[in-house]
């Protein structure tokens, strides 16, 4: 049986490179689909990994028995209660994003005099990868005359990693969860992008690695696709099956 990664706030903890294919669409709608909206982390982008941001921010080598240390601290630190509670409503403020990171990276005590570097990491375009199919599905369903936007649970404006790897050029909404004060499934980010873009919630398809958030665009009125966990960073996404739905040939 297949194990599910490990997973922290931005990513699974280890790179698995045998990534499970997406889900066959299923039949159709009849409503064509007019807008697309992308959630950003394990969707169109995924971090470094956190092997290679640990060896980064650590003066000196780390080897791999240390780092499996290091990783394993981490992932035991998924379960602290402090941890746990600092992870509650993170995306809703800059300070409350912060303090959800830095509060679980310095939950193993070798990467606490770190924690403030990890973080920085996060909101460093270069940190950031897209994965291998995300800009030629996003210029094919733009090509097809679909409006496209992101809808993100972040604590920071990432229009500046987008700009980065010259993916921004393709987005007519940016809706960050931070400067609205509330979190997905909310249906307030939903309806925003779909205002902004000028299309009917039941026109767009909302595009996502959370079944709980980004499949709860459903509760908004949208369509929804939600991708399977695991995909390593730079890899291919499985985002064909986007097109699909859109009826873009690809």
């Amino acid at each position: 049986m297949h194990r599910l990664p490990v997973c922290g706030p931005e990513g699974p903890l280890r790179v698995d490179v045998t990534t499970p294919s997406p889900s066959t669409p299923g039949p159709e709608p009849e409503v064509p689909v007019r807008a697309v909206l992308f959630d950003f982390s394990g969707t169109l982008f995924q971090i470094r990994s956190y092997a290679d941001r640990i060896r980064a921010a650590l003066p000196g080598a780390v080897d791999d028995a240390a780092m499996d240390h290091l990783l394993n601290g981490l992932e035991a630190g998924l379960a602290d209660p402090a941890v746990v509670a600092a992870q509650r409503a993170r995306d809703v403020s800059p300070e409350a994003h912060r303090r959800a990171f830095t509060t679980w990276y310095s939950s193993v005590p070798e990467l606490a005099p770190v924690a403030e570097v990890l973080y920085r990491q996060l909101k460093s375009p270069e940190h950031w990868r897209p994965y291998a199919d995300a800009e030629s599905t996003l210029k094919q369903l733009a090509d097809g005359g679909l409006a496209l936007g992101i809808v993100s649970d972040v604590g920071w404006d990432l229009r500046r990693t987008f700009a980065h790897h010259g993916l921004d050029r393709f987005f007519g909404s940016w809706v960050h969860s931070y400067e609205h004060g509330t979190e997905k499934p909310d249906p307030v980010l939903f309806h925003r992008a779909c205002d902004d873009l000028g299309v009917e919630p039941a026109a767009t398809l909302m595009v996502g690695d959370h079944p709980a958030k980004d499949g709860g665009a459903v509760g908004a009125g949208l369509r929804s696709y939600v991708l399977p966990t695991g995909a390593a960073p730079g890899s291919s996404r499985g985002l064909a099956a986007v097109l699909r739905l859109a009826r873009i040939k690809a």
